[in-house]
Order: C-alpha cells, then sequence, then structure tokens
C-alpha cells in the first residue's frame, strides 16, 4: 500500500474560509419536519450496502486518523496524560506499522487534540513545531448552565492559553422552548468571543428530543456563524448516532445550497471503533461529497478510536491481531 491510494493532504483548518453566517432567518427551518423512521432506514444502509476491503479499508482508516480530535476529558486529567496524547497525535501508529503500509514519510498526524481549557498550555507546549491544532471546550462543558458572561470569559481565557478551536456547547432549554432568537444570540456572542480560533457548536443531541429540533437547532448555529456543528459533549446518555448526524449533515448541505458557505461536522460521543469511523465516512461522502471527507470540514470527537484503528492497521500489515493494551493511547 502507498499514499497513491489516499487522498491528499488538504488545507489546514486555519486557512479554511470561516463560516460567516447570516442575520436569523427562521424561514429556513421552521415547518421543515424530519421523518424519523426515513431517517433511521437511510442510516441502516450506509453499513450494508458499502463494503470496503484490505488495501482500500486500510486506505479509509488512514484519512480516519487524519480527522480525529484525539481527545481526553476526564476530571484527573494532569500535564503527564496530555502529553502522551500529543506524543500520540504526532506519531499516531507505530513505526513498524507506518513501514508496513508503506506511508512512513506521509507525515501521518490526527486533526487536532481536545482538552479541557487549563490543560491548553500543556498541549501547546507539546504540539510546538507541528502543524496540529490545539482544541479545547469551553462554555461551563458539558452542561452549559452558567451565565453567559462568565461562559464568554472562559472562551476568552482559553483562546488567550493558544486555543486553535473552541468547542461550545448550548443552552439546551433555548432549543426546547423554540427560542431561536436566544440561541441565535448566544452562539453569535460566542463566535465573537473565539476571535481568530474555529468555533465548533456542540448541540447535546441527545438533550433536544426530536430530529426536527436537531435540525433546528444545526440551522440557527450555522446562521450564527459556528464553523462547525457537533452532535455531543460525550457525556450524555446518547450521543453520536447515525440518524442524527444524517440530519444534521442534510442541514449542513441546505445551508450551503442557500449561502454558498461551508460548515464543518464533528460526531462525538460513544463512537470507539475502527467499523465507527468506517460509517461516519461513508456517511460524509455519500451525502456531501470527499471533500467533506477532510480534516478542514470534517472531525472524529474520539479517545479510544485510534487505538482500535491501529489494530485494524496492524492486522492488515502482519495478518495477526495485537492484544488491544498493545495500543493504548495515554
Amino acid at each position: 500500500m502507498t499514499t497513491a491510494a489516499l487522498p491528499d493532504q488538504p488545507e489546514s483548518l486555519s486557512n479554511h474560509a470561516r463560516n460567516l453566517g447570516t442575520p436569523l432567518d427562521v424561514a429556513m427551518f421552521e415547518g421543515h419536519s424530519v421523518n424519523r423512521s426515513a431517517a433511521e432506514r437511510r442510516a441502516a444502509t450506509l453499513t450494508t450496502r458499502r463494503s470496503v476491503k484490505k488495501t482500500h479499508q486500510a486506505a479509509w482508516l488512514i484519512n480516519a486518523i487524519r480527522c480525529i480530535d484525539l481527545t481526553t476529558l476526564a476530571g484527573d486529567d494532569t500535564e503527564g496524560r496530555v502529553q502522551r496524547l500529543c506524543a500520540k497525535a504526532r506519531q499516531p501508529l507505530a513505526p513498524r506499522i507506518a513501514q508496513g503500509l508503506g506511508i512512513e514519510d506521509m507525515g501521518l498526524t490526527t486533526g487536532a487534540v481536545c482538552v479541557y481549557p487549563t490543560m491548553v498550555p500543556h498541549a501547546v507546549k507539546a504540539l510546538r513545531g507541528t502543524s496540529i491544532p490545539v482544541a479545547s471546550v469551553a462554555t461551563g462543558f458539558p452542561a452549559g448552565l452558567m451565565p453567559l458572561h462568565l461562559r464568554l470569559e472562559e472562551i476568552r481565557w482559553t483562546v488567550d492559553q493558544g486555543a486553535d478551536e473552541i468547542d461550545i456547547v448550548i443552552t439546551r432549554e433555548h432549543v426546547l422552548k423554540g427560542d431561536w432568537a436566544a440561541l441565535y444570540d448566544e452562539v453569535a456572542a460566542m463566535r465573537e468571543a473565539c476571535g481568530d480560533a474555529h468555533l465548533k457548536a456542540i448541540l447535546a443531541t441527545g438533550d433536544i428530543a426530536t430530529l426536527r429540533n436537531v435540525y433546528s437547532a444545526s440551522m440557527v448555529a450555522m446562521q450564527a456563524g459556528a464553523d462547525f456543528i457537533k452532535t455531543s459533549t460525550g457525556k450524555e446518555g446518547v450521543n453520536a448516532t447515525l440518524p442524527v448526524s444524517l440530519t444534521m449533515v442534510r442541514a449542513l448541505r441546505d445551508y450551503g445550497d442557500v449561502t454558498g458557505q461551508q460548515v464543518g461536522f464533528k460526531p462525538a460521543g460513544g463512537m470507539k471503533s475502527a467499523k465507527d469511523a468506517l460509517a461516519w465516512q461513508y456517511l460524509m461522502k455519500e451525502e456531501l461529497g470527499n471533500e467533506w471527507l477532510q480534516p478542514d470540514l470534517f472531525r472524529l470527537g474520539a479517545s479510544s478510536m485510534l487505538g482500535d484503528i491501529e489494530r485494524q492497521l496492524e492486522h492488515h500489515v502482519t495478518g495477526r491481531y495485537a492484544a488491544a493494551h498493545r495500543h493504548s493511547l495515554a
């Protein structure tokens, strides 16, 4: 296998055109119904109609690595854990595997490293000299139930610490009450507080009840200037699912058709396996095309997924499965 089987290296997220947003336009989503049964049927076909094997599967998995936001969001995070995670982001595959795949000169890294605000300086230091962005959650993650001025100050503080990307959480009550103006104003204020850092809006889809709410919240977040929309914090009872993701990427497509602007997508939470990495890439390819298989428009929010991907790629090279502990992350 050679890098000829892989997509070209993309422009970095920092060079990708920002979403400028639009004025709030409820006509773009109010009255837009989502057929849950149809969405679930469509999502179910993604993994049954398409199958990639051998070298092709390896190429898809390598591409998934490029799109991973390698994440640690634990209460016992330490500087040492963040340093180890960043080392893994810089060299996500063991040298023997990269050599076996013929990609040792590719410069493969993960898409970003995502940490809590107080861990940002450690990540910035550990990633110095690379082009790997540092992402941070903010705005009272994961619940977001803090006064708005404190959430905005947390964004500004985190950007000052060196974060390139900010994953914000919305106030779910605004969605559940249909108060779209309040949601718009909140996200727009967060976008302004980010300055040059890119904003990923976490919709916490497991908390907002219906696919219609998911579609509407996606559209409002994009109108308010979100550069990415993201499914989940990873802390809800239900996190990223394919039907929810399908609803969100169709909102992306509809927003792009109207405005001409491209917004990225990040599923997160509950995705642990190489099969998950393939399934969400199938979704992006079939619904939005190859352009959304690049890390400037697609990220996978995961912590343990990389270990299973590395294990599958080692099997591709050697024909043997390694014990899972041989591919631990941090």
